[in-house]
């Protein structure tokens, strides 16, 4: 009897030994948000950075797409959101409400979207407030799994930024507000934004109408997003700030050139064109690169 009953106690512990555990994984603790995870439990967890409430800045948690479908919805139909084909229905959460929820209060004043690709896309405090963009979960009532291709045949998801609708809230020589819709989103940061674009700012004293500061506003919500300096601003494209800057005080018109039209220089360039920017504009943005320039002193 004592035999039988040890060799079916082996069996039981052996036997549970190979059942995946259904435990979640471990949260927060402290004051934090119940909802950020310390591990990733799949691949589609969104990645959480930054500047968050009650954890030393640069750490990363982790929320699952099951998660954030049971936070309050907001759903709208778009209809000039260019990653999809005629009047959308789109459900998500707004990312104002994200950083409620998770960023720095005192601190997070700028929410940074980074996706697969290396794309990085900057929500300031003031496009936040005027544009409400939301994180989408579900596209025409259907989770992602069923979500069809982006525009370039790949993967919209994990996550998705549309707005409710978009106007254009400025305008800066021949560059206008654009629509800051990227797919592919793989990490949200609460960030502080003179901090973010203050990588970016050219030194010295501008007035807002010179061209420096102009080329500077113009860069900071365009070139940004796929050229970095340092560890800011997206690494999509592979050239940094600084080779942008060598490149617009060596070779102006080719660099304005490339930046109007950019497969008439590199056939195989990603980069949009910019028929839209005038004589005056790039300018503005070559002259404005060109402060990153360092300064040859006499000897």
């Amino acid at each position: 009897m004592y035999s039988s009953c040890l060799l079916a106690w082996l069996v039981i512990h052996l036997f549970a030994a190979f059942i995946p555990s259904s435990r979640p994984a471990p949260l927060l603790s402290d004051s934090a948000h119940p909802l950020l995870l310390v591990s990733r439990t799949s691949p589609g967890d969104l990645e959480i950075g930054g500047e968050l409430s009650g954890l030393p800045a640069g750490t990363l948690r982790y929320v699952r797409y099951e998660d954030l479908l049971k936070l309050p919805q907001e759903t709208y139909t778009v209809s000039d959101d260019n990653n999809f084909k005629g009047r959308t229905e789109i459900s998500g959460i707004a990312l104002a409400t994200l950083a409620s929820l998770f960023g720095k209060s005192s601190h997070s004043d700028l929410i940074m979207a980074i996706c697969y690709d290396k794309y990085r896309s900057n929500y300031p405090s003031d496009y936040v407030t005027t544009h409400h963009p939301l994180l989408v979960l579900k596209i025409n009532g259907q989770e992602r799994d069923k979500w069809p291709l982006s525009i370039y045949d790949g993967e919209l998801g994990p996550y998705l930024i549309s707005h409710p609708t978009f106007t254009p809230s400025f305008k800066v020589l021949a560059h206008k507000d654009e629509a800051q819709v990227p797919f592919g989103v793989t990490r949200l940061e609460f960030r502080t934004e003179s901090v973010v674009f203050g990588a970016i700012r050219p030194t010295g004293n501008w007035s807002k109408d010179s061209p420096v500061w102009e080329g500077y506003e113009i860069a900071r919500q365009d070139c940004y997003r796929c050229h970095n300096m340092g560890n800011e601003g997206g690494k999509m494209a592979e050239r940094s700030w600084l080779i942008l800057a060598a490149w617009a005080a060596t070779d102006a018109p080719q660099f304005q050139h490339y930046i109007h039209n950019p497969r008439s220089v590199m056939p195989a360039a990603k980069m949009p064109l910019h028929p839209e920017y005038d004589e005056r504009t790039l300018q503005a943005l070559t002259e404005y690169f060109k402060t990153f320039m360092p300064v040859r002193s006499d000897r």
